[in-house]
């Protein structure tokens, strides 16, 4: 059997570990997407109302936002290959729970418990890669991951559709455990070991307040229609919400070891790639689901036909990504994400507009050119995680980063859902309702990434990725 050691000897471990690493990224993601067409089987299989559904997808965003801060200080730690391959274990036999679920309610709690695994891989990821790759590698690194991120993300509802339509939506789900299984063997086998040489205590009490923080938010959005914004429900949700956010932020900037070192937000690029990582993911991967319940609901579509309308996006990120991987080595970051935010932005202006008596083919410049933007954005703000802070945060730097991707997708899917139902309503046919509430969803998310554009340029300066910053 060929050893790791011989293997590094020929130069090869680095790129099994950039396999490794975006294969567990790709199927992490994937089970975001990948459920937007499965929502109306899993009702009509199990039975479950409309927020037991809209769980299927919040109780695995919710818990993977709130604890990737966690995951990515325990990785380095303890060690990010550790942290890593434990993630990996959670999530594939979480994957084959719910697969098997007999219910709504197992189904909901296996994602939430998939959620953490897949948040201990996606902050060990980068810090892994960081730790392999320098120079201009680390930017063909990083523009092969950012590829297979936003690809994985905007290739779900097809390969959704194409498995339930060819199989079950249980599937969508097992598929993971064989992927899981070898994943993890090349893990073990050939990955290396590396952590912060300098170790200090867990968090457990900003992490505690910063999931629960995160979790009443979510469930104040999603409930806020049914039980009535004015409610003392909804109201004493967000207010408790509010207040152990508070509270979180007292904590941190009290601990010695904090899971969020506030002063990080004295450093303007790292605001700015946060801010991105947060805007990007409210302003469209939430919007794939309601473009996704537009063309099966109101147009009629099945799922892989569905799916088929949304491929386009998939083709630009793949085409766009490896160059702009390339280009965040030569260029400050603020270049190809502020720039990305804006054509994001404009993107979906042909979208919006759209009534009962428009075809499908509306949606086709928007989808073409928001791929472009994702295919942008996705590879440079990869390498702009792990530069934003030192080398030896890299874990940490990328768990932040990627807690604000997950809970603005947990947000927007949340907060958008609920203007969405709102206006499906009120509406004076299906299609009509469904098309209303796919304008106001666009309106919100283009104005999203607008801003956030503006605000970025300034911060994000003539930072390099190539460049760590030094606190």
């Amino acid at each position: 059997m060929t050893d790791s050691s011989s293997l590094g000897g020929l130069g090869l471990e680095k790129w099994i570990t950039l396999v490794v690493a975006s294969v567990a990224t790709a199927i992490l993601l994937l089970d975001v997407t990948i459920v937007y067409v499965a929502l109306p089987s899993v009702r009509a299989d199990l039975g479950a109302t409309f927020d037991e559904a809209q769980w299927v997808i919040d109780a695995y965003t919710v818990v993977m936002a709130a604890t990737l801060l966690a995951c990515g200080s325990l990785a380095d730690r303890i060690g990010r290959r550790r942290v890593f391959s434990a993630g990996l274990i959670v999530f594939t036999v979480c994957s084959a729970i719910a697969g098997a679920a007999g219910n709504a309610l197992v189904l909901d709690i296996a994602r939430g418990f998939q959620g953490l695994g897949a948040a201990a891989m996606y902050a060990a990821s980068l810090a892994l890669l960081a730790n392999e790759f320098q120079g201009k590698q680390r930017g063909l690194a990083f523009g092969v991951w950012g590829a297979v991120t936003g690809a994985a993300l905007a290739v779900g509802p097809l390969v959704g559709g194409l498995v339930i339509d060819g199989l079950s939506w249980r599937w969508i789900f097992l598929v993971n455990v064989p992927i899981g299984v070898l994943t993890l063997a090349g893990t073990l086998l050939f990955v290396r070991e590396s952590r912060e040489p300098k170790s200090s205590r867990f968090d457990l009490a900003g992490t505690v307040l910063f999931a629960a923080s995160a979790f009443l938010l979510v469930l104040g959005l999603i409930r806020g229609n049914e039980d009535g914004w004015g409610s003392p429900l909804i109201l004493g949700t967000f207010l408790v919400s509010a207040l152990l956010a508070a509270a979180f932020i007292r904590v941190e900037l009290k601990s010695a070891d904090p899971m969020l070192p506030l002063r990080f937000f004295k450093s303007k690029p790292f605001t700015g790639t946060a801010i991105v990582s947060l805007a990007q993911s409210i302003a469209i991967y939430p919007l794939l689901l309601f473009l996704a319940i537009y063309l099966q609901e109101g147009l009629g579509f099945g799922p892989t036909e569905a799916g088929l309308r949304l491929l386009p996006m998939t083709l630009s990120i793949f085409l766009v990504a490896p160059f702009a991987g390339r280009l965040t080595s030569r260029v400050t970051i603020r270049l190809p994400l502020a720039s990305g935010l804006a054509l994001l932005a404009v993107s979906l202006m042909p979208i919006y507009g759209i009534d009962a008596d428009d075809a499908w083919t509306r949606l086709l410049p928007g989808i073409i050119v928001g791929g472009i933007s994702i295919g942008l954005i996705s590879p440079s703000l990869a390498a702009a995680m792990v530069s934003v802070l030192p080398v030896e945060k890299s874990g940490l730097a990328s768990g932040i980063n990627n807690s604000g991707r997950q809970l603005g997708i947990a947000i927007g899917i949340a907060g958008l859902g609920a203007i969405f139902d709102h206006q499906v309503n009120s509406g004076a046919s299906v299609l009509a309702g469904i098309a209303s509430g796919l304008n106001a969803v666009i309106l919100v998310a283009a104005s999203t990434a607008a801003l956030a554009a503006i605000v970025c340029w300034p911060l994000l300066g003539r930072q390099k990725s190539s460049e760590n910053v030094e606190l």
